[in-house]
Protein backbone atom coordinates (compact mmCIF):
# COMPACT_ATOMS: atom_id res chain seq x y z
CA UNK A 1 0.00 0.00 0.00
CA UNK A 2 2.83 2.20 1.17
CA UNK A 3 4.28 1.94 -2.34
CA UNK A 4 1.12 2.87 -3.89
CA UNK A 5 1.64 6.60 -2.55
CA UNK A 6 4.97 7.16 -2.46
CA UNK A 7 5.30 7.77 -6.57
CA UNK A 8 1.83 9.45 -6.35
CA UNK A 9 3.70 12.08 -3.86
CA UNK A 10 6.93 12.61 -5.98
CA UNK A 11 5.18 12.78 -9.19
CA UNK A 12 3.05 15.51 -7.23
CA UNK A 13 6.05 17.50 -6.11
CA UNK A 14 7.72 17.50 -9.28
CA UNK A 15 4.47 18.78 -10.86
CA UNK A 16 4.41 21.88 -8.79
CA UNK A 17 7.88 23.26 -9.89
CA UNK A 18 7.54 26.48 -7.92
CA UNK A 19 9.60 26.59 -4.50
CA UNK A 20 10.46 28.70 -1.71
CA UNK A 21 10.89 32.71 -2.81
CA UNK A 22 14.57 32.86 -2.73
CA UNK A 23 15.79 35.40 0.24
CA UNK A 24 12.41 34.76 1.84
CA UNK A 25 13.95 33.15 5.15
CA UNK A 26 16.11 35.83 5.27
CA UNK A 27 12.99 38.31 5.10
CA UNK A 28 11.35 36.57 7.73
CA UNK A 29 14.62 36.48 10.21
CA UNK A 30 14.91 40.29 9.90
CA UNK A 31 10.89 40.72 10.45
CA UNK A 32 10.47 39.25 13.16
CA UNK A 33 14.02 40.63 14.69
CA UNK A 34 12.58 44.20 13.94
CA UNK A 35 8.94 43.00 16.02
CA UNK A 36 10.51 42.01 18.78
CA UNK A 37 12.92 45.16 18.99
CA UNK A 38 9.58 47.86 18.15
CA UNK A 39 7.33 46.09 20.95
CA UNK A 40 9.81 44.81 23.48
CA UNK A 41 13.45 46.12 23.50
CA UNK A 42 12.72 49.66 22.47
CA UNK A 43 10.09 50.29 25.37
CA UNK A 44 11.65 48.77 28.09
CA UNK A 45 15.59 50.02 27.58
CA UNK A 46 12.91 53.35 27.16
CA UNK A 47 11.79 52.64 31.11
CA UNK A 48 14.84 51.51 32.19
CA UNK A 49 16.81 54.99 30.97
CA UNK A 50 14.04 57.08 32.76
CA UNK A 51 13.97 55.22 36.07
CA UNK A 52 18.06 55.77 36.20
CA UNK A 53 17.52 59.40 35.16
CA UNK A 54 15.04 59.35 38.23
CA UNK A 55 16.77 58.27 40.85
CA UNK A 56 19.90 59.83 39.74
CA UNK A 57 18.32 63.41 40.83
CA UNK A 58 16.93 62.14 44.39
CA UNK A 59 17.73 64.67 46.62
CA UNK A 60 17.13 65.24 50.21
CA UNK A 61 13.30 66.68 50.42
CA UNK A 62 12.21 64.91 47.97
CA UNK A 63 8.71 62.83 48.46
CA UNK A 64 8.87 59.53 47.18
CA UNK A 65 6.33 56.09 46.42
CA UNK A 66 8.59 53.16 46.91
CA UNK A 67 7.66 50.06 44.71
CA UNK A 68 6.25 48.61 47.72
CA UNK A 69 3.83 51.53 48.27
CA UNK A 70 4.96 53.53 50.90
CA UNK A 71 5.05 57.65 50.69
CA UNK A 72 7.96 59.33 52.86
CA UNK A 73 10.31 62.32 52.46
CA UNK A 74 13.76 61.69 51.48
CA UNK A 75 15.50 62.39 54.92
CA UNK A 76 19.01 61.04 53.73
CA UNK A 77 20.99 60.12 50.34
CA UNK A 78 23.56 57.28 50.06
CA UNK A 79 25.54 55.89 47.04
CA UNK A 80 23.10 53.18 46.94
CA UNK A 81 20.16 53.86 49.41
CA UNK A 82 17.84 56.36 50.52
CA UNK A 83 16.42 57.03 54.35
CA UNK A 84 12.73 57.96 54.51
CA UNK A 85 10.91 59.50 56.76
CA UNK A 86 7.53 57.44 56.92
CA UNK A 87 6.11 58.98 59.67
CA UNK A 88 6.86 61.50 62.39
CA UNK A 89 10.26 60.21 64.26
CA UNK A 90 10.17 56.57 61.73
CA UNK A 91 12.65 56.40 58.98
CA UNK A 92 13.34 53.48 56.59
CA UNK A 93 15.90 52.46 54.67
CA UNK A 94 15.51 51.33 51.02
CA UNK A 95 17.74 51.09 47.59
CA UNK A 96 17.57 53.55 45.20
CA UNK A 97 16.02 51.09 42.81
CA UNK A 98 13.26 50.59 45.02
CA UNK A 99 11.77 53.83 44.20
CA UNK A 100 8.40 53.68 41.96
CA UNK A 101 8.21 57.36 41.44
CA UNK A 102 9.13 60.90 42.72
CA UNK A 103 5.60 63.18 43.79
CA UNK A 104 5.51 66.77 44.13
CA UNK A 105 6.41 68.57 46.85
CA UNK A 106 3.38 68.82 49.07
CA UNK A 107 1.57 65.81 48.21
CA UNK A 108 2.38 63.50 51.38
CA UNK A 109 0.38 66.84 53.63
CA UNK A 110 -2.62 66.93 51.07
CA UNK A 111 -3.14 62.93 51.92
Amino acid sequence: MSNFLIPAAMAADAAGGSGPIPGMDIFIIIAFALVFYFIVWRPQSKRTKEHKELVGGLSKGDEVVTSGGMLGKITKVDEQFLVIEIAANVEIKVQKGAIASALPKGTIKSI
